[in-house]
């Protein structure tokens, strides 16, 4: 008895070392020499300053810039309090807010729908990306404000487009941040 106990204390010290310490030691390392960018977050700074990451979600309100899929992570974008709202399709609260959201954003395009990416949160409540149909709901916006054509502002949406991931996976999008960033860039706005 007192033998298998000593292996089974020494089974659980050896295996708590080799996985609880020196598998995510080796992991996180590997991953810095090779993914350094991506296992920092693809975090994205502009004039020394730290504005967001590629893959987590943020608000955008002024009018001259795409704005963002809602956030249901805690007080908006919170990544500590990522996910959903969890409200069933038929919840008064959730049908509540999707009509205020579709009241304030159909005077941009009178008499059609407003695409449901923009009026809804996604599973986690961070996605940094928009669909190529809310997008386009939003060109005329930013375009006058930003005093270009819409054109212009279209090409910068299909630079921007990330296909399907794997070429079957999920549905082409727009990276919220980058988009903004480089509309930014395009009318030298600081």
């Amino acid at each position: 008895m007192r033998r298998n106990l000593i292996t089974a204390v020494l089974y659980t010290v050896v295996t708590t070392i080799i996985f609880g310490l020196v598998y995510p030691f080796v992991v996180t390392g590997l991953a810095q020499l090779m993914f350094h960018d991506k296992a920092n977050g693809q975090l994205l700074r502009r004039n020394g300053q730290l504005v967001g990451s590629r893959l987590i979600g943020q608000s955008f309100t002024a009018p001259r810039y795409f704005h963002s899929r809602p956030s249901s992570a805690g007080n908006g974008y919170d990544a500590a309090n990522s996910g959903g709202s969890n409200y069933a399709p038929t919840n008064k609260k959730l049908i509540d807010r999707v009509a205020g959201d579709v009241a304030v954003l159909q005077p941009e395009h009178p008499g059609s729908g407003v695409p449901v990416d923009l009026v809804t949160a996604s599973g986690s409540g961070l996605d940094p990306d928009i669909s190529l149909a809310a997008a386009e709901f939003q060109v005329g916006r930013v375009a006058a404000q930003r005093h270009l054509s819409e054109d212009a502002v279209r090409k910068l949406i299909s630079q921007h487009t990330e296909g399907r991931q794997l070429g079957f996976l999920g549905e082409p999008r727009v990276n919220v941040l980058m988009l903004n960033l480089d509309l930014d860039r395009q009318t030298d706005l600081p």
